[in-house]
Formats: C-alpha cells, sequence, structure tokens
C-alpha cells in the first residue's frame, strides 16, 4: 500500500535560510537571537510535501533542485518541528539522512507571509489525518456491531390504511363530510321514488254542501234530445234548496228522493 502512495507538494517557498543552532541548555526552549541571523550557513528552495500521512521538508537548491536536507514528520506540533519563542519567522526542525542519523537545524524566511504559509501547510496536512484515523476507527467499530436486520422474514407481512378506500376491491369509498361546517346530503337510493304529497280529507262543511246524484240508466230507444236533457237534470236537482242539517246522511236521502225512480232499461252508451 505505501508504494501505491503518491507524494503531492503541500507548499512551496523560494527563499529560506539554513543556520547551525548551539544546542539547547534548558528547557526554555529555542531562541533565534543566539543565533547568527546576519550570516546563514546555507540558502535554498524549501518544499513541504506528503506522502501518506508523512509530511516531509525538503531543503532544495535553488537552481539544480538537488536535495541538501529532509526532515520527515509524524506529528505537528511535535518534536520534529517546533517555533522559536522570540520570533514567529524561524522554526528549528529534525533533519534525517538514509542511515539514521538525525540533527537539528534552524530556518528561517524573510517575509513574515512565508512563514504563516509554511505552518499552515502542516497544520491543514495533520488535521487532515486526524479525521481520516477517526473515519476509520469508527468504521471498523461498524463492522464489529451486531448489524440490524429490516427485512422481512417469511410469511410476514404489512397492512396499509389509506383514507376513504375499502379493503375490498371495488368497494365504494364513504362520502366525505365538506370542511367548515358545510353539510353534503346524501344521493338518494337507486330506484327510489319520491312520495306525493298527502291531501287532507274534506271538512264536513264541503261534505254538507256536495250532492252527488245517483246514476241513470237510459233505454236503447231514446232519442238523442232526451239524452240531453237526462244530463241536465241532475244540474236542476241541484239547484233545489238545501235544508240545513246536522245530519250529513239526510242531505243524500233527500237528493235521491227528487229523482223519479225509473226501471232499468238497456242502452247502447257507455256510463261514465
Amino acid at each position: 500500500a505505501a508504494e501505491l502512495e503518491y507524494e503531492s507538494v503541500l507548499c512551496v517557498k523560494p527563499d529560506v535560510n539554513v543556520y547551525r543552532i548551539p544546542p539547547r541548555t534548558s528547557n526554555r526552549g529555542y531562541r533565534a537571537s543566539d543565533w547568527k541571523l546576519d550570516h546563514p550557513d546555507w540558502t535554498g528552495r524549501l518544499r513541504v510535501t506528503s506522502k501518506g500521512k508523512t509530511a516531509y521538508i525538503k531543503l532544495e537548491d535553488k537552481v539544480s533542485g538537488e536535495l541538501f536536507a529532509q526532515a520527515p514528520i509524524d506529528q505537528y506540533p511535535g518534536i520534529a518541528v517546533e517555533t522559536v519563542a522570540d520570533s514567529s519567522r524561524y522554526f528549528v526542525i529534525r533533519i534525517q539522512d538514509g542511515t539514521g542519523r538525525s540533527a537539528f537545524i534552524g530556518i528561517g524566511f524573510t517575509d513574515r507571509g512565508d512563514a504563516f504559509d509554511f505552518n499552515v501547510s502542516l497544520q491543514d496536512h495533520f488535521k487532515w489525518v486526524k479525521q481520516e484515523t477517526e473515519i476509520s476507527k469508527e468504521s471498523q467499530e461498524a463492522d464489529t456491531r451486531p448489524k440490524l436486520d429490516l427485512g422481512f422474514k417469511e410469511g410476514q407481512t404489512i397492512k396499509l390504511n389509506i383514507g376513504n378506500m375499502t379493503s375490498k376491491k371495488g368497494g365504494a369509498a364513504k362520502p366525505r363530510v365538506s370542511g367548515s361546517g358545510g353539510l353534503s346530503l346524501l344521493p338518494p337510493p337507486p330506484g327510489g321514488k319520491i312520495a306525493a304529497p298527502t291531501i287532507p280529507p274534506p271538512s264536513s262543511t264541503a261534505i254538507a254542501n256536495h250532492v252527488t246524484p245517483p246514476p241513470v240508466q237510459k233505454s236503447s230507444n231514446a232519442s238523442n234530445a232526451d239524452i240531453l236533457l237526462d244530463l241536465d237534470a241532475p244540474a236542476a236537482a241541484s239547484k233545489a234548496p238545501v235544508s240545513a242539517t246536522t245530519d250529513l246522511w239526510g242531505d243524500f236521502s233527500t237528493a235521491s228522493s227528487a229523482v223519479p225512480n225509473q226501471a232499468p232499461q238497456q242502452s247502447n252508451w257507455v256510463q261514465f
């Protein structure tokens, strides 16, 4: 996996000064004022690269690009890169060669902005390394946890309840009640008929004033003039004065006595 990793460039600064620093005599840290700042021991180009989780500070020649020294960094801030106590433009780095030997040297930038870029490039790289470590750790913990099975077991079913829909196919939906206080009327049943309004019974006064004459049968030898006279007979009989009485059936007997009794005769006319 290490062979497949590629090297990326994090920061490049064309001017950097290298100083040979005295050994540290106390735990108070390094001070740039103890160095010979006016007479650097070497001047060249600085390039910060990364390969995997490791960063490298490489000191190279400005013209040929030949490597002068490099410092592998596994942690920042750490022992591989330290800031000085009296300036933000100077750092102490630990360089290593291929044989495992190491030494501490001082580097410094003429421009304060170059020192800021150098510091930020290292911070961003190791911030990314920390995030990658946490993500890989969480993924490993997730693999060890028991997985939750949310699939359906054999024969298991679910039931969906959707409003205003019946479970049987072709079933009619129930009528909805309209909102905002309105009422919805149900439709009439199929084949229903509207009942006719009932007629109130006639009053006793109307029955007393109305007289129904009995039907009269005519013979087949009677003339047309006699038939017309017979049709007018009930009208003449109805003009007779009717005496007021409390007995309702007395009017019917009076009307029947006013008409002379005649023997039933055969007639070709249809009686209505």
